[in-house]
């Protein structure tokens, strides 16, 4: 340092006095303190060289497999169950819920890796994280089978990570998306690509980043996607208007990516140009000169238009049209699409160009900003296994309607298909969130989880808004008259928890217990309400949201707890050891904002559509002010969007994997995965749903457990567990 020439006397004191002091050195003096040459490197407050390795275990929610026939499987695929008619071993594509960062960590890191090895490595990531800073998440949704329809909010775990994102602007997008692609590259395959897809926001930002993670060397391309030249572009007021998106290419290592060259048609003015000459077969072909023969004369060659593929494509893709612009475009030859009404869905025709370029058929491809699922959708479609996962119970809920559809379209096609399962870090992310290191075995962490409780318990009724309460012995809070008890972190809750808190309020003269849970047991029931009411005590379940440990939410009152929807059905006994379904009863409380709040605060002349206490209301608001209301909603089953039966729930245990000491280990949980045999849902064209299953048949007879399975409109999922008798 002494001799650095480029150092003034007043810099060296100024670094020396900093060092003495203990004090952080100005990353302007890096290359002064450092003898090794340096490269060009991005800098942002935050960054951090090391890779997350947090190690989380995945909990199976759902199983879904449409049954087919042994005509439809082919045996280098997998094994098939000849008496169910599902998937028996192989791979299982894989749909997650939860925080990516964390599913990519626990997948990159974590058992499931051997999993992914064992199905040939992961070959594609494609990813269209946000790149708008004033994306809105909103999206409208339709109500029962007419014209009903209500917005459906972002959540606040969304909401929370877009502030995240952006909070900071670009450097806290840049450390979102730095933490991100580090862990994609250390999940790819050797061979393996990332394709990121970004705007002009963001896209110079995202590609200094993976030229440092990926190697210059390795970031083989830079595509840009004019949609605006197929299909126009959007007024940008005094700027020019904005046509096209980028797609940045990386390879783990570009001497052994897996590329297919891609064509495009040939425009009808180059066909008549060169494309001139038919043959007496009537075939079209065009001349080639070729060098001249020892006679002096041209030697021409012909090339067929059956036999020639198109133009090779270029890095600029002008043929694709955005979503909105055609909600059925395609390109010639491609999959044919609907929309999915989800805000910053892509075409399926540019998903079906990067998979088919990027990938070969069998392939692992992931998209872990799944949003609709588009990437997922066209990789069933083209025969690649895949892995989803997305932030959002909404996405998740989409993306499964979709798949489903596509196994049902290929079932009747007689078109192989693999099962899919849904995914999430269930508890054990709610204990990293409550900042348990995931790292220590479990008997360690579950001391671990014991002392963050208290800290635990104060963070839920500071969100709820009640008050400590440590004079009772069940409960931990009081909200106004009510009795509020909170489950644990990593646990369900149980129907004996419920009879102890009621039979604590009884002792304690109180008129109201409000439980609230992150889970509850399968089986909690309306009839246990009726029972408190009857000895005068008003129950009320909610669950608590993970938004509670999102500080930012509890200051602001952002933290909403929806009550635990109630679902009646009734089983049908038919004959040959038969039984059916019939939903009876779906009741919901869902409250998005308040009716009385938003009509006192409504300019006059204006109309508002709002959801509360689980009723989707019509307020209009005339010149005069006066306040008109009108409820929309009027049927149960009109909340209903998706609703599913297992019909032998307790014949499949979760199993979750743990790693200690170096070695994974099997758990059984306590719980059971819902084997999804039938499902019926409502789509964009198609808004009925039937209310009574079709019969299963039982091989035997016995007492069986049938779980069955309510999805609302808004993505919630309720679920109740009956007991059969079949004989």
């Amino acid at each position: 340092m002494a001799g650095d020439p480029n150092l003034s006397d007043q810099e060296r004191k100024e670094l020396a006095s900093l060092i003495l002091n203990s004090r952080p050195v100005p990353q302007r003096y890096r290359a002064s303190l450092f003898e090794d040459a340096l490269e060009t490197e991005l800098i942002w407050p935050g960054k951090v060289t090391d890779v997350d390795r947090t190690v989380l275990p995945f909990q199976s929610i759902e199983h879904i497999d449409e049954p087919r026939s042994e005509t439809v499987v082919q045996p280098s695929l997998f094994s098939m169950n000849q008496e169910t008619g599902r998937q028996a071993g192989g791979w299982t594509n894989k749909l997650i819920w939860g925080d990516n960062k964390l599913i990519l960590s626990s997948l990159a890191y974590g058992p499931m890796r051997q999993a992914v090895d064992a199905a040939g490595g992961l070959k594609l990531v494609y990813i269209d994280p946000p790149f708008n800073v004033d994306s809105d998440f909103d999206m409208e949704i339709q109500v029962g089978e007419g014209d009903v329809k209500a917005t459906k909010e972002a959540s606040v775990v969304e909401t929370a990570a877009f502030r995240d994102t952006w909070g900071k602007g670009r450097d806290s997008y840049a450390v979102m998306i730095s933490d991100r692609i580090k862990l994609i590259y250390s999940l790819l395959d050797a061979s393996g690509v990332l394709v990121i897809h970004s705007g002009f926001q963001v896209n110079h930002l995202i590609r200094s980043i993976a030229e440092e993670v990926f190697g210059e060397e390795n970031v083989v391309d830079e595509i840009i996607w004019a949609y605006g030249s197929a299909s126009g572009g959007r007024a940008a007021g005094n700027k020019v208007i904005k046509v096209h998106e980028y797609l940045l290419v990386c390879a783990k290592d570009r001497r052994g990516m897996t590329y297919n060259k891609q064509y495009t048609p040939y425009s009808e003015k180059y066909l008549k140009d060169w494309f001139r000459f038919t043959d007496e077969d009537g075939r079209i072909y065009r001349r080639r000169a070729r060098d001249k023969g020892a006679d002096g004369e041209t030697k021409w060659e012909k090339q067929y238009l059956d036999e020639s593929p198109g133009v090779a494509l270029t890095s600029v893709w002008t043929d694709i049209q955005q979503v909105y612009a055609d909600p059925r475009a395609y390109i010639a030859g491609s999959l044919s699409e609907l929309t999915w009404q989800y805000p910053t869905q892509k075409p399926e025709a540019l998903l079906e160009r990067v998979i088919k370029a990027y990938s070969n058929e069998g392939d692992l491809v992931a998209d872990f900003f799944a949003g609709s699922g588009t990437t997922l959708a066209v990789a069933e479609k083209l025969n690649r296994k895949w892995i989803g996962a997305d932030l959002g119970r909404f996405a998740i809920h989409t993306s499964r309607k979709r798949l489903i559809s596509i196994q049902r379209l290929k079932a009747k096609q007689h078109e192989p298909y693999r099962a899919f399962e849904i995914l999430n870090l269930g508890a054990y992310e709610r204990q990293f969130f409550a900042g348990i290191d995931m790292d220590l075995p479990p008997r360690e962490r579950a001391a671990a989880s014991e002392l963050h409780q208290s800290q635990y318990l104060s963070t839920v009724l500071e969100a709820y808004e009640a008050e400590p309460a440590s004079q009772f012995e069940v409960f931990q809070g009081l909200k106004g008259a009510a009795g509020v008890y909170i489950g644990r972190i990593d646990a369900h809750i149980s129907q004996a928890e419920v009879l102890a808190a009621l039979a604590a309020a009884q002792r304690y003269g109180l008129a109201r217990v409000d439980i609230l849970g992150f889970e509850f047991e399968m089986g909690i029931t309306p009839a246990m309400a009726d029972e408190a009411r009857q000895n005068g005590i008003a129950l009320t379940l909610r669950l608590i949201p993970n938004e509670v440990f999102d500080r930012r939410a509890i200051a602001k009152k952002e933290v909403k707890f929806l009550d635990v929807a109630y679902l009646e059905v009734k089983p049908i006994y038919g004959k040959n050891r038969s039984v059916a379904i019939q939903l009876e009863d779906f009741s919901v409380f869902y409250s998005q904002e308040d009716a009385d709040v938003v009509a006192n605060s409504m300019k006059n002349g204006s109309e508002r559509i709002v959801v509360d206490s689980g009723q989707v209301i019509r307020i209009q608001k005339s010149k005069s002010g006066t306040i008109r209301r009108e409820q929309l909603t009027t049927e149960w089953a009109e909340w209903i969007d998706y609703w599913a039966v297992d019909f032998d729930y307790e014949s499949q245990k979760e199993i979750i994997q743990l790693t200690e000491n170096g070695v994974a280990q099997d758990l059984w949980t306590g719980r059971f995965i819902f084997e999804n045999q039938w499902q019926d849902f409502r789509t964009r064209d198609d808004r009925t749903i039937k209310t009574l299953s079709e019969a299963h048949v039982y091989g035997q007879p016995g007492q069986y457990s049938i779980a069955i399975k309510v999805v609302d409109i808004f993505g919630i999922d309720t679920t109740k567990v009956i007991k059969v008798q079949v004989k």
